[in-house]
């Protein structure tokens, strides 16, 4: 017979197992282990750590599979661990960091508190998760190196899985650097597209496209998507947008975009889909960081993004699947 307590004792040891992790990407750990094994004392010189203090991490990183013990208090990456790596493409570290970072590790601690009260107890302390960001350099940098992270695989799903051949402009809301709207520009050359975010975002995106060949075919457009978004495109995307917002906020947005998008148009939410089951998904994971850091922010169901769409005035008219659990949500105008 199985065990019942095994599931709650997995999840309480994960607590340890990512504090290892977080150890590993915060001393870079991984790119002094890139050109071979090394012994506790030597990594811990070259990381600037306590040797018996990380030899006890690296026991514990290696009963994961992200290092291997070559022979006693010997340590070599594994291909796992490589992922850590600055050098590598997609590197996973400045996601563990981002996860681990002072602030955001208050947030979910505090989880039980957002859960009595309906508030974020990271926003009661620190205030909105971007002011938060924009007053901590470090956390703010941290952010950015995440979202980049977060957004290649993205960029390179949505172009490949989605047709584009039959859109004219697409505006690429709150686009960021643009990764996304760079990629679909780069693989359909009859789309023109129009950038538009804050404007230090814009400033970013500019410099950033400035390095392609299909920097023509793109306008950079700075506003607030409460005001309005450009008009008159024919395909609109927001990428991880409306899970940062409450239901109200999310259909002042949306309204904003049926206001703006030609009436054959289209609006493109890339998110991640909560399951309507009971079945484990990466967006409920998200999902728990949301509640800790927006408290009002959420992931949302199929059903869900359907109520939300049309009490802004479009239908829900397919899901198609992408990578690492999201998915880009079609709605047209009714």
């Amino acid at each position: 017979m199985s065990n019942p307590q095994a599931p709650v004792w997995d999840v309480i040891g994960g607590v340890s197992r990512f504090a290892a992790l977080a150890t590993m990407a915060e001393l870079g750990c991984a790119d002094h282990l890139r050109d071979g094994p090394l012994d506790v004392d030597e990594l811990a010189r070259r990381c600037g750590a306590d040797a018996p203090a990380l030899g006890r991490v690296l026991r514990e990183l290696a009963s994961m599979g992200i290092v291997a013990t070559v022979r006693p208090g010997v340590y070599e990456l594994t291909e796992a661990g490589a992922t850590l790596r600055d050098d590598v493409p997609g590197s996973l570290r400045p996601a563990v960091r981002m996860i681990s970072e002072e602030g955001f590790w208050y947030g979910m601690g505090k989880v039980p508190q957002t859960a009595r009260t309906g508030r974020s107890g990271f926003a009661e302390r620190h205030g909105p998760l971007y002011g938060y960001l924009k007053a901590n350099p470090r956390a703010g940098a941290l952010f950015n190196d995440y979202m980049v992270v977060r957004a290649r695989p993205f960029a390179d799903a949505v172009a490949d899985r989605y047709d584009f051949s039959g859109v004219r402009t697409l505006v690429d809301v709150a686009g960021g650097k643009g990764h996304i709207l760079a990629s679909v520009l780069n693989r359909y050359s009859n789309v023109s597209g129009i950038l538009f975010d804050q404007e230090q975002v814009v400033d970013d995106a500019r410099r950033f496209f400035s390095d392609t060949s299909f920097e023509d075919r793109c306008r950079f457009v700075s506003g607030d998507f409460f005001v309005s978004v450009p008009e008159g495109a024919d395909a609109y995307l927001l990428s991880s947008v409306i899970h940062n917002w409450s239901d109200e906020d999310s259909v002042r947005i949306l309204r904003n975009v049926r206001r703006a998008v030609s009436d054959d148009g289209r609006v493109l939410l890339v998110e991640a889909v909560v399951p309507e089951d009971d079945r484990p998904h990466i967006s409920k994971d998200i999902d728990m960081r949301m509640l800790a850091l927006f408290g009002e922010g959420m992931e949302r169901s199929a059903s869900e993004y359907a109520a939300l769409l049309e009490a802004s005035g479009f239908r829900l008219s397919r899901q198609v699947e992408l990578t690492q659990g999201a998915s880009i949500v079609e709605a047209l105008p009714v």
